[in-house]
């Protein structure tokens, strides 16, 4: 089972100006798209669907929606 992986639009005005955008979101769907809890990540303020995570060289908060599969990266900060 995946999840579709969606971006609010602050997280993707970033991600168009990643220089490697198509790759990390490969690796979006390779990582958290199959598996958003694991990962290394951690929930943010004991909230278990709202987590952080790093991915591909930057850091990612997001939301989990179980019901409808879907992760929603909301802040997206490339790591120079």
């Amino acid at each position: 089972m995946s999840f579709r992986i969606s971006y609010a639009p602050p997280a993707d005005d970033t991600l168009a100006k990643m220089r490697d955008g198509d790759s990390f979101r490969d690796e979006m769907a390779r990582t958290l798209g199959l598996d958003p809890y694991g990962h290394a990540s951690t929930a943010v303020k004991r909230e278990r669907d709202r987590r952080e995570a790093t991915v591909y060289g930057a850091i990612v908060l997001y939301y989990v929606s179980g019901s409808v599969l879907t992760v929603t990266v909301v802040r997206l900060v490339p790591l120079p």
